[in-house]
């Protein structure tokens, strides 16, 4: 039998948002004074939100209305108003001294003091041509009365009774209790100042201790037990999905057995009054979603399905979106000299192609497009300087960074990005075969420089020079930033915590460094500098491909890559090897595909320039 999860939210420290004990007998005589039938004589409804008229005993009263969630049965709002002209105030008065006096009784009558506020709204009615009119409205908000079936006094009192030792175990972020054995209360513990982040990876963590409950199939979750102003609430709340979301992630699209499991689904809904404004919030962050997870599907196909002419099928499909995508065929990269990347895929039997996305927020506009280049090879054996067999498996990996530009582009389609933007892609595979590249060739680029290929592994270099070349010359953006599985020497120097990032430009550097700590898509700048400039010197061609001195080979990598930036434009390389793939879970991902950068770009992109 399926569970129903009860979800609340907690202020560290604990706050009294829930430690109201309801009793039954009160909530009787709520009933008895307001007439309320939960479900019954529907007025109108919005959302969960019903509104029914009851029958009030008070005759000040001319009207009486009371609201109440459709879910836990819970009284949220108590309405009075009544029609007077603009001289007579008495009758308002009146009324609102009723709901105060309703207010004492309970707090007198059980010893609750109930968290309620009394407002007055004044508005000009025209009635019968006469501005005089004036309509008064008196109203209490009644945001701890619980009544009826879901949340009744038992399980509140129950709740009650643990907020005291649940605050006391400050080392716990969550703590649960058991209503019954179909109900289960998580406490999740919230602090009131926090980091950027702090929302998703709470949304993440609590996902990942949903986990451990196999027989979870919906869950409730009740953000206004959180003691924030309401824009807060609704933008921690849409965080906190937002990383749920992006913690459930799951890659099953091969898998045929135990398909029950494959396919469960936990389903939860949001009680609260702001949920069509939490609803509207979340559209923003369900764009980033979207690219995350394309991101993500991408980097774990197997490289016999994605292969270069299977992913351009695969980025097509986002023209319905409103992207322009333009493909370079092998032909037509031949007519314009991107013979760098050409020669990294003219081992494989697979053609070799070259994609621009371009988004265009302001078409009006003649600002200048924000370049976004990734490397993408879909498989990667080193070609004629073969990898070892262990772990090649991984090499399907070798086209994250093309991959994080799609994705990225994606999400800037979907929330309506206004700015200009362009993603472009090199996809090819490196193999080895009769026809493949070979140690000692020389290849003249598409900036018009030759290439010295000492070591056909170090491929992905050869594929950036000239998409990067291509961007910069057509699209003359104001920035360039790529993104590539570049060397295995930044997982050595960074491990899986940081991306390496080098840059010929302080303000870009500055500006991707805060975003990736608003994200915690962490990067780390290194250095740039003619003495490692000078080590990728070729002596019979411009440039060569590696440096045989040895030491700094991912600086020596983005020495190579800049001497491709022809006009000055501002550039930065991010080096994703070791975060693009992750054979552990982290705070939002659940191991494997990542899907880091698309955040971080995004947030860069909107932050600074959009």
């Amino acid at each position: 039998m399926k569970k129903l999860l009860i979800i609340l939210f907690l202020l560290s420290p604990v706050h009294s948002g829930w430690g109201e004990v309801i009793e039954e007998k009160q909530s009787e005589e709520i009933i008895e004074l307001f007439g309320i039938k939960f479900g019954d004589n529907c007025l109108d409804s919005t959302s969960d939100m019903y509104r029914t008229k009851g029958k009030i005993s008070n005759k000040l009263f001319k009207e009486h209305i009371a609201y109440c969630t459709s879910i836990t049965k819970r009284i949220w709002k108590i309405s009075t108003n009544t029609f007077f002209e603009s001289e007579k105030f008495d009758e308002f008065q009146m009324c609102k001294d009723s709901l105060l006096a309703l207010e004492k009784h309970f707090n007198e009558k059980y010893g609750v003091k109930l968290e309620v506020k009394t407002e007055t709204n004044y508005e000009y009615k025209v009635q019968n041509n006469n501005k005089d009119d004036m309509y008064n409205k008196v109203e209490m908000i009644c945001t701890r009365i619980g009544t009826g079936k879901n949340w009744n006094s038992v399980t509140l009192r129950l709740i009650v009774a643990n907020l005291k030792m649940i605050s006391e175990k400050k080392e716990e972020d969550i703590s649960s209790i058991d209503i019954s054995d179909r109900q289960k209360c998580f406490i999740i513990r919230v602090k009131n100042k926090y980091n950027s982040y702090f929302p998703q990876e709470r949304g993440g963590a609590f996902f990942s201790h949903l986990k451990k409950f196999k027989d979870i199939g919906k869950v409730d979750l009740y953000p206004d037990s959180l003691d924030f102003d309401s824009d807060k609430l609704i933008g921690f709340f849409s965080e906190f999905i937002f990383g749920f979301i992006l913690k459930s992630y799951k890659f099953n699209k091969y898998k045929t057995l135990d398909k029950k499991e494959i396919d469960k689904k936990i389903n939860f809904k949001i009680v609260t009054s702001n949920r069509s404004k939490i609803e509207k919030k979340y559209k923003y962050y369900d764009a980033i979603r979207e690219g995350v997870f394309l991101t993500r599907d991408l980097v774990s196909e197997p490289p016999n399905i994605l292969n270069p002419k299977a992913y351009v099928s695969e980025i097509k499909k986002l023209s319905k979106l409103g992207l322009n995508i333009k493909i370079y065929n092998e032909k037509e990269m031949k007519k314009l000299g991107l013979n760098a990347l050409l020669g990294v895929g003219q081992g494989s039997v697979n053609e070799s192609y070259l994609v621009a996305i371009e988004w265009k927020g302001k078409k009006q506009s003649s600002q200048k497009p924000l370049a976004f280049v990734g490397k993408g090879v879909c498989f990667d054996t080193g070609g004629i300087s073969l990898k070892p067999a262990k772990f090649m498996e991984e090499m399907k990996y070798d086209m994250a960074g093309s991959a994080v530009v799609v994705g990225l582009l994606k999400s800037l389609a979907l929330r309506k990005a206004k700015i200009n933007a362009v993603g472009v892609v090199g996809l090819v595979e490196n193999m080895p075969g009769g026809n493949a590249q070979r140690p000692g060739d020389i290849v003249k680029s598409f900036s018009g420089k030759t290439i010295e290929v000492l070591n056909t592994d170090a491929e992905g270099r050869l594929v950036l020079a000239d998409a990067l070349s291509f961007a910069e010359k057509k699209y003359k953006p104001k920035f360039i930033i790529d993104l590539a599985t570049l060397t295995g020497a930044i997982i050595i120097s960074l491990g899986e915590e940081y991306a390496g990032l080098f840059s010929n430009n302080d303000e870009l550097s500055k500006n991707i460094f805060k975003s990736s700590e608003n994200v915690n898509e962490k990067v780390w700048r290194l250095p740039l500098h003619k003495n490692y400039d000078k080590l990728m010197n070729s002596t019979i061609a411009d440039v060569q491909n590696i440096n045989y001195v040895g030491g700094a080979g991912a600086i020596t990598a983005a020495q190579f890559l800049q001497r491709f930036i022809l006009n000055k434009t501002p550039w930065a390389h991010l080096d994703i090897a070791g975060m693009a793939f992750s054979k552990k879970a982290a705070n939002l991902n659940p191991g494997g595909a990542t899907g880091f950068g698309v955040r971080l770009l995004n947030y860069l992109v909107k932050e600074y320039y959009e």
